[in-house]
């Protein structure tokens, strides 16, 4: 049964990173990057502020903040460590031979799961839930895809690390907007329980 799941994590892995063209290497190189997203990260900021107002627009950047925090961390510190699965484009890993680089890329260190998958995911899962906008929903998660995507044509990731990167982010993103809005929510109470009587 994992040999079976094995080889088909692979077959599917070798199909995005197999067709190659120069435009798509190109394309999926800046796409999987980090700095050509920043427009598009502005772009939701200012959404966020028009659609909720400053209050709530910027407990949902902490919200944000802390998903991306817990994502990292717990992805790439613990997860990542303990499971020690290479990258198929680390030269260490078997399929290494059949992997095509893009522009370069190579890097080391373990694949499973994928932070990129798990970042976006949490972005798009706390951002749905919070904008509650069929059009937006579609949209944030079109967006968590094709960045996903990018990791198995880049050769960087297998499936299985983009599936489980996703679903932890996605658990993240939700468990980071309930931890700020129940936070936000006790502080009044907290503020009235432990300020002092007024001196007349």
């Amino acid at each position: 049964m994992i040999e079976t799941l094995t080889s088909l994590d692979e077959q599917i892995l070798l199909f995005f990173n197999g067709n190659h063209t120069p435009f798509m290497d190109e394309a999926m190189a800046l796409i999987t990057g980090k700095w050509i997203w920043i427009p598009f990260y502005l772009l939701l900021i200012d959404l966020l502020f028009k659609k909720l107002g400053p209050k709530y627009a910027a407990l949902t950047l902490v919200a944000v903040v802390l998903a991306i925090v817990m994502t990292d961390q717990i992805c790439a510190s613990v997860i990542r460590p303990y499971i020690g699965r290479l990258r198929p484009c680390n030269p260490e890993n078997p399929i290494f031979g059949a992997i095509t680089l893009v522009n370069g890329i190579q890097p080391g260190g373990y694949s499973w799961p994928s932070c990129h998958a798990a970042n976006t995911f949490a972005l798009a899962t706390l951002l749905s839930c919070v904008m509650r906008s069929r059009k937006f929903t579609t949209m944030i998660f079109i967006w968590a895809i094709v960045v996903s995507i990018s990791r198995l044509y880049c050769g960087v990731h297998y499936p299985t690390d983009i599936l489980c990167g996703a679903a932890f982010g996605s658990v993240f993103g939700y468990l980071a907007l309930v931890i700020v809005s129940r936070t936000y929510t006790a502080l009044p109470r907290m503020y009235m329980a432990i300020r002092k009587p007024d001196v007349l």
